[in-house]
């Protein structure tokens, strides 16, 4: 079971797609012109490559996708996906071209999309794009320079928290020519925004002269990308249709991508209606979430006859950090002690083999899955980052890093549980008449904050095992509107969330642990994280010359917060279970860092023939 972000599912892909790109040092020399760039390593592809190598450069056109896209979305309202308000479609990235694309066998790197090259100054403080002539809008009209700055000037003015606060050093940008665009940088860690800016949507100026950057509205968009919006019904589906003038198709960048003719996202109102329709043959592909359905709901003629396919595609990224977030900002949770309890009454071991069947491994990391996680006691390299702070850091950042306890999985580990009731009582909250109270009389309360039903049979026995230390708990299912809200201006106590980190971690760390967005609404930052140390070793990461000095850096971090106990950390599964009708083929590799289904699969006309003949 992995949860999925919410909302804004195309600005938050967008903003981890342009995070992912927020690193260190640039690979490419001072004051030279430049196909691509990159965050340490030497650009994979050279100036003259045709095509990337995870696809098919000749892979036919045609057929459609439907399918399920982020889960638990039940509806959309809008298709303005760069704002905090209101519900935006998923799928409108496609629509949109940025300056340059993302190479997803490379850890962080970017190919001349819009702009044909980039210059980076001396100092490091500007970088100048230069565009392609004949990009144009979906309308014919010529995707200028104006169109670049008027896209930056809205996103960091009135775009998402996500989005905005990634540009808050851009200091402008200035159109020299219709067909060239200069950034401009403030401050010292200006190293990320080169490839920030270059992988920003292209809006179209005129197009947002009628419909305002900042309101809700579901008029198809006007767009440059590979797509646009065939029809739509919202609470059921979006179509886009590919676009056979779209301008780009024949760059390097995109062949043998974008193959389907249509685009469909479905959307449903639980995950069980999902599986049924994708088993009835509704719909084509599904990603599943579920380990107790991929274990045992799947048992159907279609699949034992191999006319569903299930497949298991490997995920090399970091599987970055889902858990029970704690919100810090509420009186009772403001003690180390009391969140630490809390994960000892978590009993992970039982919920993998009775509700998981042993699918997962336990999360323990903020970095998991990745050589950037802390293990044992810290290397000479990150005691020389953590000694300056050693009076402000708890004791335990310095020996092992701290690690989730084991359970016997019977459920109810009786050890654990009074080593929770020894944490509690050390922070005041002893047992009343069996009710955890502090020394008011307080009973201990707490609420997790749910929009979907699925974590209910996780949390329940988690709930069993609270109630048996006197803590007042139970879960408050809202709907997806009403959750978002809530999260939005932390009104709750305990939710459930994952945060995506990247090979090459940059400004996200900002949103996720940084003291700026504690109190930031829209943030990510849900525990509501507020560590002065945190945030200088933050700087470190995000000032780090190599990998080695960006490794040593996050672990330092992944000690603090692991030692702070901000979470009770979930589980983790490096691969993604996906089950689709037998209809589609793929390219021999798979991008290393994606699962490469919507932009270089295809829709096979043999393979669908024979599977309507059966």
């Amino acid at each position: 079971m992995k949860l999925s972000g919410l909302k804004r599912p195309f600005a938050t892909a967008f903003a981890a797609f342009l995070l992912v790109a927020a690193h260190s040092s640039l690979a490419v020399h001072a004051s030279s012109t430049s196909h691509g760039l990159s965050a340490f390593d030497k650009l994979k592809y050279p100036a003259d490559f045709t095509h990337f190598d995870y696809v098919n450069p000749d892979a036919p056109k045609g057929g459609r996708l439907s399918m399920i896209g982020t889960a638990g979305l039940t509806t959309f309202d809008s298709f303005n996906g760069y704002i905090l308000k209101g519900d935006p479609a998923q799928g409108l990235g496609f629509l949109y071209d940025t300056l340059m694309a993302r190479a997803f066998d490379e850890p962080d790197a970017v190919y001349g999309l819009v702009a044909h090259s980039a210059e980076l100054a001396d100092d490091k403080k500007s970088v100048t794009f230069y565009l392609r002539p004949q990009a144009k809008f979906a309308d014919g009209t010529p995707l200028t320079a104006a169109d670049v700055v008027f896209s930056f000037e809205a996103l960091k003015e009135k775009g998402t928290p996500l989005i905005s606060f990634s540009l808050s050093d851009v200091e402008k940008a200035e159109a020299l020519d219709n067909h060239t665009v200069r950034y401009t940088f403030k401050g010292d860690l200006v190293r990320d925004l080169p490839l920030n800016v270059a992988t920003l949507p292209i809006l179209p100026k005129a197009f947002y002269e009628n419909y305002p950057f900042e309101e809700t509205w579901l008029v198809k968009p006007l767009g440059s990308g590979p797509y646009e919006v065939a029809d739509f019904k919202p609470g059921t589906h979006v179509t886009y249709r590919r676009r056979d003038d779209y301008w780009a198709k024949d760059l390097p960048v995109n062949r043998g991508q974008h193959n389907f003719d249509e685009l469909r996202y479905e959307y449903y109102r639980d995950r069980t209606a999902e599986l049924q329709n994708l088993l009835n043959g509704t719909f084509d592909l599904r990603e599943e979430f579920t380990s107790v359905d991929w274990a045992t709901a799947y048992n159907v003629p279609a699949v034992k006859d191999g006319r569903i396919l299930r497949e298991t595609l490997p995920d090399l990224r970091p599987s970055g950090a889902q858990g029970f977030m704690i919100n810090t900002r509420r009186e009772n949770f403001k003690d180390p002690r009391v969140r630490k309890a809390l994960d000892y009454a978590f009993d992970f071991e039982w919920t993998n083999k009775n509700l998981f069947y042993e699918l997962y491994e336990r999360t323990g990391s903020y970095f998991e899955n990745s050589e950037m996680k802390a293990q044992g006691k810290p290397s000479p390299e990150e005691l020389a980052l953590l000694e300056p702070y050693r009076d402000q850091l708890p004791p335990e950042v310095f020996e092992e890093v701290y690690s989730p306890p084991v359970s016997s999985g019977g459920g109810r580990d009786r050890k654990l549980l009074r080593e929770a009731d020894k944490l509690l009582r050390e922070a005041g909250w002893t047992l009343q008449n069996r009710k955890r109270a502090n020394a008011k009389g307080e009973q201990l309360k707490i609420e997790f904050l749910l929009f979907s039903k699925a974590f209910v049979r996780v949390i329940n026995p988690y709930i069993a095992n609270l109630k048996r230390l006197g803590i007042d708990a139970h879960i408050r299912l809202v709907d997806t509107a009403q959750y978002q809200r809530r999260v939005e201006s932390f009104d709750f106590d305990i939710t459930t969330r994952r945060y995506v980190l990247r090979l090459t971690p940059g400004l996200e760390m900002i949103n996720y642990w940084n003291s700026v967005t504690a109190q930031t609404d829209g943030s990510l930052n849900l525990s509501g994280i507020a560590d002065p140390v945190i945030d200088a070793l933050i700087n470190k990461a995000l000032g780090a010359k190599s990998r080695a000095e960006l490794t040593n850096a996050t672990r330092a971090i992944d000690r603090i917060l692991r030692a702070s106990h901000y979470w009770v950390p979930h589980w983790y599964k490096a691969a993604h279970n996906v089950a689709f009708w037998d209809k589609f083929s793929w390219p021999a590799t798979k991008p290393k860092y994606d699962r490469g289904i919507i932009r270089t699969w295809w829709y096979d006309e043999k393979k669908a023939a024979r599977l309507k003949q059966r």
